[in-house]
């Protein structure tokens, strides 16, 4: 005698029963994420995918690991890196990716407790990576195993779910979904990238890292005039990409949460030694390019800005090298059957009404956008960053937040993958 397919209304509630059930040992599996440092730099973050993959075995998932090639890694400027791929077919139809990365910044100053020791308190979690992505990884595998419950219960759905979980988003993603796709690892019809709970996140800012070395000419300190002084050329390149940001200010997105375009100058190096005239300075900057910029003029106007600074100055020329750029993401056809199936989901679920919006930061999500797959962000976490300490000291995520979003994700995904 087979099983009765649940109803709708039975299948909601299987799912929560599931996710409820489960509670204390997503918040375990998360814990044992935290525990191992991924940091990026210096991003020899295998030992992290080769834990996360214990774990992930251990719930019952196949897990395939994929290497990037050393000397690619390298190149990309870290140690090692292993993307991890689960797959579950339920059936014919629409392939579904999740993806979250395990590369953290690294901690910093200013810590109460020890970044790495998965502390709870009040409900609260804190550690390097415990809103900014790991709390994924458990979101979206949590998400998983409630629909392989109710497909052993008699569910039926229509389609693959896959879980990607990589580790180089910190510094831009080619070396993890980039490389997946690339590689035709994976080819999925939508993708959910990780984000927060109480919004869908459709847009997001793009960003070009460049690098500006201002060279001169060394000289003895005591005859500083035989020399061209690369760190007072620089102070010239300063002032000018500082009245650069002023000016973007005046420019913000249509988009909502987006803001206006920032520039940062996040690096400085150079000099020999106190009584030495420097003969370079590097300067790393870091412009976010609005979803109405284009990027290609954005690098311009910044290459434009620094060689007008040191031009004419006796002594002084400059080397411009791009980092990263990285194209902003922007809506597209597709994301509306993924924001209906979250917002449907959150119903009920979250105190209020889930919406969209952009946010100023970057991400992998862009990658599968650029590839022509519909994608959003929405995963366990507050409204902000600034709300979960993202990249800051005492890194937090209410618990309670993740064991929503877990049932926002698996409810969802159930609607995605619904027989027609």
């Amino acid at each position: 005698m087979t099983a009765a397919v649940p109803t709708p209304a039975s299948l909601r509630q299987d799912i929560l029963a599931f996710v409820d059930g489960a509670q204390a040992a997503e918040t375990a599996f998360l814990a044992e994420l935290v525990k191992v440092p991924s940091d990026n730099p210096p991003g020899d973050c295998a030992p992290h995918a080769e834990r996360a993959a214990a774990l992930l075995e251990a719930l019952g998932f196949t897990v395939e690991r994929h290497r990037v090639p050393q000397a690619r890694v390298r190149a990309g400027g870290m140690e090692s890196v292993t993307n991890l791929v689960i797959r579950e077919r339920f059936g014919d139809g629409p392939v579904v990716a999740l993806n979250a990365h395990g590369d953290v910044v690294p901690p910093g100053l200013g810590w109460s407790v020890d970044p790495y020791g998965a502390e709870v308190r009040d409900g609260v979690m804190y550690g390097r990576g415990v809103a900014v992505s790991k709390s994924d990884f458990a979101t979206y595998a949590y998400a998983l195993l409630a629909l392989k419950a109710a497909a052993r219960a008699g569910a039926r759905f229509a389609g693959t779910i896959e879980l990607h979980f990589t580790y180089d988003e910190e510094i831009g993603g080619l070396l993890g979904p980039g490389w997946l796709l690339e590689e035709g690892i994976t080819k999925p019809d939508y993708v959910v990238s990780a984000g927060f709970a109480y919004d869908i996140v459709t847009a997001h800012n793009g960003c070009l890292h460049l690098e500006a070395e201002i060279i001169g000419r060394s000289a003895h300190a005591a005859m500083p005039d035989t020399g061209a002084d690369a760190l007072e050329a620089a102070t010239a390149v300063l002032a000018a990409l500082y009245r650069l940001r002023h000016r973007l200010k005046a420019q913000p997105s249509a988009v909502p949460g987006i803001g206006a375009p920032g520039l940062t100058v996040g690096l400085i190096s150079g000099g020999i030694n106190t009584n030495v005239v420097p003969d370079k300075v590097s300067l790393r900057i870091d412009r976010r390019i609005t979803p109405e910029e284009d990027a290609g003029a954005a690098e311009a106007q910044l290459h434009e800005a620094i060689t007008d600074a040191v031009a004419g100055l006796p002594g002084i020329s400059c080397r411009l090298t791009r980092i990263l750029i990285a194209t902003p993401f922007v809506p597209m056809p597709g994301q509306e059957r993924l924001v209906g199936a979250i917002r449907k989901a959150a119903e009920g679920i979250m105190p209020e009404p889930v919406g969209t919006k952009g946010v100023p930061i970057y991400t992998d999500a862009r990658l599968y956008s650029a590839a022509g797959i519909p994608t959003v962000l929405y995963g366990a976490g507050p409204r902000t960053l600034l709300e979960a300490n993202g990249h800051r000291a005492d890194e937090k995520l209410k618990l309670d937040d993740l064991h929503k979003a877990t049932k926002v994700v698996a409810l969802a995904l159930a609607d995605l993958l619904a027989p027609a």
